[in-house]
C-alpha cells in the first residue's frame, strides 16, 4: 500500500489500485461520485462509514488530480 495523498491510498491488491480512503476499500471516485449525485457530506461519510475529513481528502485529491490534468480542445 501505498500513501498517495493525506488520508488516501492506492494498493494493487485494493480496487485494483485506485485511490481509497486510507484504511478502507471506499474508491475516491464513489465519494466524489455521491457528492456530484448530490449527497452531502456528512450523508457521504455515514454511508460509506469514512469521516468527513476523509470525504474532504477526497474532494482534495480529485481536484489535485484535475489541476494536473491537461484536456486539448479539438476543432
Amino acid at each position: 500500500m501505498a500513501v498517495i495523498a493525506p488520508r488516501i491510498s492506492a494498493d494493487p491488491q485494493v480496487r485494483f489500485g485506485k485511490p481509497v480512503i486510507e484504511g478502507t476499500r471506499v474508491p475516491v471516485s464513489v465519494v466524489v461520485g455521491a457528492m456530484a449525485a448530490g449527497d452531502s457530506a456528512d450523508e457521504v461519510a455515514e454511508e460509506y462509514g469514512i469521516t468527513l475529513e476523509d470525504v474532504r481528502a477526497a474532494l482534495a485529491y480529485a481536484a489535485q488530480r484535475l489541476e494536473e490534468e491537461t484536456v486539448r480542445a479539438s476543432s
